[in-house]
């Protein structure tokens, strides 16, 4: 059963290429860090801060596509670990059916913030017990 998450805290720093977002349990308090890069660090944090832009940006345009085509984005999964490499899934109904499509977990992260409102994040209890050492 997954469980709910929701972005805890964004790291941004100009001196290193890896940065760093933590998700946090939204009942509980098992919390984890996903590096991310800084273009998607700098999308998140522009959204969260509701800092708008001339015109659409990467994430934007990805919403607004998958709107346009008359979907509609349900939640992100953050659904595997498999060798320190965090795999999701962006969860759309179209026409009535759940349509998942496979994305790095700061894109589908970008993607849930852009939304309005913000999707619900979640993380397999699979994820969070590798990710906190329940997994050994």
């Amino acid at each position: 059963m997954p469980v709910a998450m929701e972005l805890s805290r964004i790291i941004i720093s100009e001196i290193n290429d890896q940065q760093v977002i933590y998700l946090k349990e939204t009942s509980g308090n098992r919390m984890f860090p996903i590096l991310i890069g800084i273009f998607e660090a700098t999308s998140i944090d522009r959204r969260v801060r509701g800092i708008e832009t001339p015109r659409p940006l990467t994430h934007d345009l990805l919403v607004n596509t998958v709107e346009s085509l008359g979907a509609e984005f349900q939640d992100v999964v953050i659904s595997e670990l498999k060798e320190h490499t965090y795999f999701a899934k962006l969860r759309v109904k179209l026409d009535g059916e759940l349509v998942e499509i496979d994305a790095r977990p700061s894109d589908a992260i970008a993607v849930a913030v852009t939304c309005n409102p913000p999707l619900p994040i979640y993380v397999s209890e699979d994820v969070l017990n590798d990710v906190m050492g329940e997994g050994q």
